[in-house]
């Protein structure tokens, strides 16, 4: 992560979304895909309903939830020293990790994303959370990359909506310009990191070519839960 430290968080404060290359190198990669294709085979077959979300075609494999309750080759992949640093500037307080999960969007099957806060979701007060999406496979233009609305994270949280979606069951209920986003192009390694309020959201995957991201959540260990925002996302779930 050979990138000045202080754009990084001065961009993040500004935009609400950094991309940080090269977060791992490839030998650190080659582990992590080792671990995942271990996961994918050996753990995933007898995860609750809970914690494994499927495409359409029941078969593919859309998102796996609360990997590093599972699995603690994940939950230490998220105590690196490196990311923990930078997490640390741009989480304004103790770090403390929510949640290890993929979004998988498989070659040909991969589902669209609506665009949402992820906060509809974390539903935490003050929002002081984020996400560090990294890249397994290569993030192109074809292949249903993250686009994310430059300082909306600025906005506060918007209206949502049980969006219909199994796996991102809250939609966003309030228009937002999308006329200039951030789109989150990665090679595999490189890493985006966004604030829980940016408004974010991607297209289907219908090239040949997988689009796995590895997701790690981390809030700051003031942010608490916010009773209403985690009503609002509990009938979403159950309306989806």
């Amino acid at each position: 992560m050979p990138q000045d430290r202080q754009k990084l968080v001065d961009t993040y404060q500004a935009e609400g979304v950094i991309r940080v290359r090269k977060l791992f190198d490839a030998s650190r990669m080659a582990k992590i895909r080792q671990a995942l294709d271990r996961y994918s085979t050996q753990i995933a077959p007898s995860l609750p309903a809970s914690d494994v979300t499927f495409e359409k075609d029941g078969v593919s494999v859309r998102n796996l939830w609360r990997m590093e309750k599972h699995d603690a080759f994940f939950n230490d992949l998220a105590g690196d020293e490196q990311l923990l640093g930078l997490v640390l500037e741009l989480v304004q307080g103790d770090p403390v990790l929510m949640a290890v999960e993929t979004f998988n969007k498989p070659a040909k099957t991969g589902s669209g994303v609506p665009a949402h806060q992820d906060n509809a979701y974390f539903c935490r007060t003050p929002p002081d959370v984020l996400t560090v999406w990294l890249a397994v496979d290569a993030v192109t233009l074809a292949n249903g990359p993250v686009s994310y609305v430059r300082g909306s994270h600025k906005l506060g949280m918007l209206p949502h909506k049980p969006s219909g979606v199994a796996g991102n069951s809250m939609g966003l209920d309030a228009p937002y310009d999308d006329s200039d986003p951030f789109v989150g192009t990665l090679d595999p390694g490189d890493a985006l990191i966004h604030h829980c309020q940016s408004i974010h959201y991607s297209a289907p995957n219908t090239t040949d070519q997988p689009r796995c991201g590895l997701l790690m959540v981390f809030r700051a260990e003031h942010a608490l839960e916010d009773p209403e925002l985690k009503q609002q996302y509990a009938m979403g779930g159950a309306a989806t």
